[in-house]
C-alpha cells in the first residue's frame, strides 16, 4: 500500500552572569556578559551543544559543517553495523534501547493479553533463528509454487495485484491515499515501480561505479534464485534476464524531481474512462485481490504506467516469473534463514550501502515491529505513557504556536509577494493543525491473532489486518486523526492533504529538544525543525495545496512566477555540491526539502528574536545567542556515512545529506553577523546571493 500567541521562550532559565572568554567570533563587549550555568542542566554541555564536536581551526565560512563538528567527525569511528551515524541516529538508538526495555518487561510478565501479548509474540517469533533456519525457504513456498504455475498475462496479472500480500515488487503498483482534490474522500492512486537497485539512474547511468553495481547485482539476484531450487546454470541466465528487465522498467520511469511534480502527477479518472484509457491490461484481476471498490482513480506517471502495461504484455513470461521468484524472495529476506538473509545483506548492506555486518537481530527485530502497518502504534502507546512527560507536549505546542507567529510576520513582510497571494498564505498558516507526540485515538487491533513461532505468518497476517482496515474505510470520510508515523520514530512530517505538521514524541529529545536548554539551541533545534516542516506547507509542492487541503493555484501569476525563480536560485545552490566525484546533490529533486530548511531557518531566528522581547541574549562559554543558534542547527545534521550511502542519499533520495543541510545558514545575514563571516570565505555569498524565501 502506498506510504502506505505570546511569544515567549521555550524554557524560563535563571542565569549566572559574569565574564565573557572562548576564541569564537562574539558580539561587541558592551553586549559581553557570560552567563556560566543554567539551574537545570542540560544534557550536551553546559545550555544544549556539545562544544567539544567543534573545529576550531577551520573557519565558520568555509565549512560551517566541519566547524560545528569537525572534531567529532574525524575522531568518531562508524561502527560495522552502520551506514551512517548522527544525530537522527543516536535518538534512534536510544529509542530502540527503549523499546527493548519495554518488550523485555513484557515478556517477564505473566498471562500476557491484548496488545501486549502481540507485541511480545512478534518479537519471540521473529527471534526464533533456530525455526526460522529448520524452515529454510519454506514459508515462502506456497508463493513461489504460484509463481512457477504463472502460464498466460492473466495470471502474470492477478499475480502483480497481489504484490501486496505476497511482499514481491511489481512493475505497477496501486495504493489508497486521499484525492488531492478532495481530501475528505479517498482515492486509489496509480503508478510505475519495479525497481531492485535504489533509482533509475542505477541502471542508465555509465560510469564505472554503476557498471560494476549492476554486475554485483546481477550477481547477487543469482545467488538468491539458488535458494529457490534454480540450478546456477539458469539462476545466471535468469539474473541476466531480470537486470535487462529492470532496465527497461528504469527506462520508461520519469527521474525522481519529475515524478516529484504534483500537477504531472494529478491525473485523475472515473474508473470507465480509466480503463478505456489504461487498456489492454485486466485492471478487474489486478484490483481483485484487493478489496477496494475503486469508484475513481488517480495516475501518477501516465505515460510510464502506458509503458509498463506494455512490458508486461510482450516481455517474455519467464522473465516476468524469474523477476517474481527473485523479488520475493530478496523483499522477505528479513523473515527466513539466517543464509538466505546474510545473503541479500552482502547486496543491500555491504556492497550497496558500505555496511559491514549486519545490526543485531533484536534491532531488526523492532524495526520490523515498528511501521505504522506493524505493530508501531501498539508499542507507541507503551513508549509515551514511559518515556514521554505531558509537559514537552505543553512546551512543543507553545514553540508552534510562537513558529506560526513569526511566519505570519514574515508573510506580512514579504517584499515579492502581493497583498492578494498573502491573504491565501495567511489562511493556509491559521489552519496549520499540529499533531504532537502520540495519537488521540488508539489502533483497535482486536481480532489480529499473532503467534509465537510463525513470523511469515505473522507478516502476512498484518498485512491482510492493515489491508481489511483500509477497505472498510475507502468509501468513507478521511480519517484527519491518522498518523503517518509512530511516536517512537526519529522524525517530522507534514501532510498536505490534511494541511498538517506532525512530531512523533522520540524526536522530542536533545539535541532537538531540551527542557534544559538555552532557548537559542531548542529554537535552532526543534525550532527549525517546526519551521522546516510549516515550510512544507510553502514548497515548491506543498504550495500546490490550499488551507483546506485541495490541490489548486492560490497564488497569481505573477507572484508564482517569483517564488518559482527564488525557488530556481536556491536549486542552483544545492547543485553545486559535490559529495563524491562526478556524484551532485540533485537541487531539483532535494528542492522541497531545501526550502524546508532554509525558511525554517529563518522562521525560528525570527521567532527566537522574538522571543528575547527587545533584550540582548547572554554570553554562554564564550558564545552569543545567535552562534548557539545557529551551532545547534548544524550539530542536528552532523553525521558520518559510507560514501556507498552517500551516493545512494544523491541518486535514491529526496534529501540532501547532512552536511550540506548544516550549511543551509549561509543564506542568512544574521549567521554572517554571528561568526564574521566575509567576502573570501569559501561559504560566502553576496547578500543579493543569498536566498530569502520565507
Amino acid at each position: 500500500m502506498m506510504k502506505r500567541t505570546t511569544i515567549a521562550t521555550l524554557v524560563a532559565a535563571s542565569f549566572i552572569l559574569g565574564g565573557c572568554t572562548g576564541n569564537t567570533p562574539t558580539t561587541d563587549t558592551a553586549a559581553s556578559v557570560e552567563a556560566t550555568s543554567t539551574v537545570a542542566k542540560a544534557e550536551l554541555g553546559t545550555f544544549g551543544v556539545d562544544l567539544s564536536a567543534r573545529d576550531l581551526s577551520i573557519k565558520p565560512g568555509d565549512d560551517f559543517f566541519m566547524y560545528a563538528s569537525g572534531n567529532w567527525y574525524q575522531n568518531y569511528e562508524l561502527p560495522a553495523d552502520k551506514t551512517r551515524f548522527g544525530a537522527f541516529s543516536k535518538l534512534a538508538e536510544r529509542s530502540n534501547d527503549e523499546v527493548k526495555a519495554i518488550i523485555e518487561d513484557l515478556s517477564a510478565k505473566d498471562n500476557l493479553a491484548g496488545t501486549e501479548k502481540l507485541v511480545a509474540d512478534f518479537y519471540n517469533a521473529y527471534m526464533d533463528t533456530d525455526t526460522l533456519n529448520k524452515l529454510g525457504i519454506t514459508p515462502l513456498q506456497t508463493t513461489l509454487d504460484e509463481i512457477a504455475n504463472i502460464d498466460s498475462v492473466a495470471d502474470l496479472t492477478r499475480t502483480f495485484g497481489e504484490a501486496w500480500l505476497t511482499g514481491t515488487t511489481s512493475p505497477i503498483w496501486g495504493g489508497m491515499w486521499t484525492n488531492p482534490k478532495d481530501p475528505n474522500e479517498y482515492q486509489l492512486h496509480v503508478g510505475v515501480g519495479g525497481l531492485g537497485l535504489p533509482d533509475r539512474d542505477y541502471y542508465l547511468l555509465d560510469s564505472e561505479r554503476f557498471v560494476n553495481i549492476r554486475n554485483e547485482y546481477q550477481a547477487h539476484i543469482a545467488k538468491m534464485l539458488a535458494f529457490a531450487g534454480v540450478s546456477e546454470a539458469d539462476a545466471t541466465k535468469q539474473a541476466a534476464a531480470i537486470l535487462a528487465l529492470e532496465t527497461k522498467i528504469a527506462e520508461i520511469q520519469w527521474p525522481r524531481e519529475k515524478r516529484r511534480d504534483r500537477d504531472l502527477a494529478l491525473n485523475q479518472f472515473e474508473r470507465d474512462a480509466f480503463e478505456v484509457e489504461y487498456a489492454n491490461f485486466d485492471w478487474d484481476s489486478f484490483f481483485a485481490s484487493s478489496g477496494f471498490a475503486i469508484p475513481h482513480l488517480n495516475v501518477r506517471q501516465p505515460e510510464p504506467v502506458k509503458d509498463a502495461i506494455e512490458l508486461v504484455n510482450n516481455q517474455a513470461l519467464a522473465d516476468w516469473k524469474a523477476y517474481l521468484t527473485y523479488h520475493t524472495i530478496s523483499n522477505n529476506a528479513s523473515m527466513l534463514s539466517e543464509d538466505i538473509y546474510n545473503t541479500n545483506f552482502a547486496f543491500f548492506g555491504t556492497i550497496l550501502n558500505g555496511q559491514q555486518e549486519p545490526r543485531p537481530r533484536w534491532k531488526r527485530a523492532i524495526s520490523a515491529m515498528s511501521g505504522t502497518e506493524s505493530l508501531g502504534f501498539a508499542i507507541g502507546e507503551i513508549y509515551t505513557e514511559r518515556y514521554f512527560p505531558e509537559s514537552s507536549k505543553a512546551q512543543m505546542a507553545e514553540l508552534v504556536e510562537n513558529l506560526r507567529t513569526a511566519l505570519g510576520q514574515r508573510i506580512d513582510n514579504l517584499d515579492w509577494m502581493g497583498e492578494e497571494t498573502k491573504v491565501n498564505a495567511k489562511a493556509k498558516l491559521a489552519a496549520f493543525r499540529p499533531k504532537i507526540g502520540y495519537p488521540d485515538q488508539a489502533i483497535n487491533f482486536a481480532g489480529l491473532d499473532i503467534s509465537s513461532t510463525d513470523l511469515m505468518g505473522n507478516v502476512k497476517t498484518l498485512r491482510q489486518f492493515f489491508q481489511a482496515k483500509d477497505v472498510a474505510n475507502e468509501m468513507k470520510p478521511t480519517d484527519r486523526e491518522r498518523w503517518g508515523m509512530t511516536p517512537q520514530q526519529v522524525n517530522a512530517y507534514y501532510n498536505s492533504s490534511f494541511n498538517e505538521i506532525v512530531f512523533p514524541a522520540a524526536i522530542l529529545q536533545p539535541p532537538f529538544f531540551d527542557p534544559n536548554a538555552d532557548p537559542a539551541v531548542n529554537y535552532g533545534g526543534i525550532g527549525a525543525v517546526i519551521g522546516h516542516e510549516m515550510g512544507h506547507g510553502f514548497d515548491d509542492q506543498g504550495s500546490k495545496s490550499d488551507a483546506m487541503g485541495v490541490q489548486r493555484n492560490w497564488w497569481t501569476d505573477e507572484d508564482r512566477a517569483a517564488f518559482e525563480a527564488k525557488a530556481a536560485n536556491l536549486a542552483e545552490q544545492y547543485s553545486a555540491y559535490e559529495p563524491i566525484e562526478g556524484n551532485f546533490v540533485n537541487g531539483k529533486n532535494s528542492l522541497g526539502e531545501n526550502i524546508g530548511d532554509v525558511g525554517g531557518l529563518a522562521m525560528a531566528y525570527h521567532a527566537y528574536q522574538l522571543s528575547l522581547n527587545g533584550e540582548e541574549a547572554p554570553i554562554i562559554d564564550g558564545t552569543t545567542g545567535d552562534q548557539r543558534f545557529f551551532l545547534a542547527w548544524a550539530q542536528v545534521w552532523k553525521e558520518k556515512r559510507t560514501e556507498e550511502s552517500m551516493l545512494n542519499q544523491l541518486r535514491g533520495g529526496t534529501h540532501a545529506p547532512g552536511r550540506y543541510r548544516a550549511l543551509a545558514p549561509r543564506n542568512h545575514d544574521a549567521w554572517y553577523e554571528a561568526f564574521d563571516v566575509k567576502p573570501g570565505d569559501a561559504l560566502y555569498l553576496a547578500p543579493e546571493e543569498r536566498v530569502r524565501i520565507w
